[in-house]
Order: C-alpha cells, then structure tokens, then sequence
C-alpha cells in the first residue's frame, strides 16, 4: 500500500526566526550611504537610509574619524543584529581604492567593536541579488530597491541605494549572512 505524506498537518512544527535589523553600506571616502531595514520570517520591513558626507578640503584622518563616529552613532540608535558592506571594487585606478579601503576599515571597526556579524558582498553579487542581473546600472538598482522595499520613491542617492541593496541580500540570505 502506498501512503502519501502531507506537509500540510496540524502537528507540522513552524520555525519562527528572529527579527533581524540590518544595516547595509555603501563605502566610501567622500561619500558613505546606509541603510537600514527589518527582516521576520522573510518579510523586509524599511527602516531609514542616508549619507555620510565628507569634505575634500579636509584632512583625511579627520574625514575618516567622522565615518567612523557616524557609523558608530547610526549603530547606537538603529541597534543592527547584522550588517553587510559592499568590497572594493576598482578599474584601472589603484589609488583611487586606498581611500575607500580605508574609510571601509574604519566602519568595520565600528562595526566589530559591537560584535555586529559582517557579511563582505562583491557589487556584482548585490546587482545580481537585487536586479537579477550583474551589469545593472544604478539606476535599476535605485528602482529595484523601491519596488522591493515598497518605497514612494527610489533613493535619491546611488550610495543609500546600493547600501539598502546590500541588506536586502543579506536579509534574503538563507543563512544569515
């Protein structure tokens, strides 16, 4: 005799996760989006986005001081659970990649310093994770972000844009990050 099972029983157990608040960034040296959204069982909530902007009048290590206390006070009042940030990534101009690297240090410091799990995401990665396609542009990454965080209107920076990208991959990750 053949019987079939149905997953669809009343004593089938539900894995109820946790909420996950995730902070996603877009670095860089002069300018540094972010973004935050929430992620229960699969539903992704938006929570804030915006920028960190610095001068280029000003003395790096003061431009990289303000990164870092602005990371550290976007973590104090939005409390992320997990956070995501998008690698380096550079053509034919090395040096052009040393400033960001070192604007991307200092927010994953601020970042390790709360113990915050940091998942590294290739800007290909989060094109195909958002768009469904690694050689979208920007713009279809600012669309992408609205209609899949229900917003009235795309991020008005690519920065913010592509940092809410990163957390929606992260949020969309099966594993955690």
């Amino acid at each position: 005799m053949f019987r079939m099972f149905f997953p669809t029983s009343p004593f089938r157990m539900v894995l109820k996760l946790p909420k996950r608040r995730i902070l996603g960034i877009d670095p860089g040296l002069a300018n540094t989006g972010w973004g935050v959204l929430e992620e229960h069982n699969g539903n992704i909530q938006y929570i804030d986005h915006g920028m960190i902007t610095t001068r280029a009048d000003q003395i790096r290590s003061d431009r990289l001081f303000f990164i870092l206390q602005s990371i550290r006070s976007i973590i104090e009042k939005y409390k992320p659970t997990h956070a995501a940030i998008e690698n380096l990534y550079f053509g034919k101009n090395v040096s052009s990649a040393i400033p960001v690297a070192e604007a991307r240090g200092v927010i994953s410091a601020a970042i390790a310093e709360k113990g915050i799990p940091l998942a590294e995401l290739t800007p290909n990665s989060i094109k195909t994770g958002v768009v469904g396609n690694s050689a979208a542009d920007k713009k279809q990454v600012q669309e992408m972000v609205k209609i899949i965080l229900g917003l009235e209107e795309a991020p008005k920076s690519d920065h913010a844009a592509d940092a809410l990208a990163a957390a929606i991959c992260v949020a969309n990750s099966k594993t955690g990050l």
